[in-house]
């Protein structure tokens, strides 16, 4: 499997993160299914030109989050457990904060209503 990523070097989110963020995209826009193997930590850092390390601690971040599952023989597998409450709890932890900024920027509800209607729709799924 291809996966295609784009870093930002020039970024202040950490590059770990980046890697970590673009995987779980692509598994919500069906770029990557469960099951796939996702490239080796050595191939992945080679073909992006990061290090080991970086790609190490974004699979293992994955891996505590419920995405992946690291197998010695087979590698870094998507695998999607069922982790819908605890998710829903640190979404709920994460647009709290996110909110209140745009609270603070004037920003309506209907906007935002409006955004989260198109992001679902880019992951290829009705929003209502």
């Amino acid at each position: 499997m291809v996966i295609k990523i784009d870093i930002d070097f020039n970024s202040e989110e950490a590059i770990y993160i980046q890697l970590r963020n673009q995987i779980i995209v692509g598994i919500a826009t069906s770029q990557i299914q469960e099951g796939d193997a996702l490239p080796s930590v050595r191939q992945l850092a080679e073909n992006i030109g990061i290090n080991m390390h970086t790609v190490n601690k974004a699979y293992l971040v994955l891996k505590h989050e419920g995405f992946l599952k690291l197998d010695r023989r087979k590698g870094a597998i998507i695998s999607l457990e069922n982790g819908k409450e605890e998710a829903l709890l640190e979404m709920r932890k994460d647009m709290s904060v996110l909110l209140a900024k745009g609270r603070c920027k004037n920003i309506s509800c209907q906007e935002v209503h409006r955004m989260v209607d198109e992001i679902f729709s880019e992951f290829g799924q009705d929003p209502r």
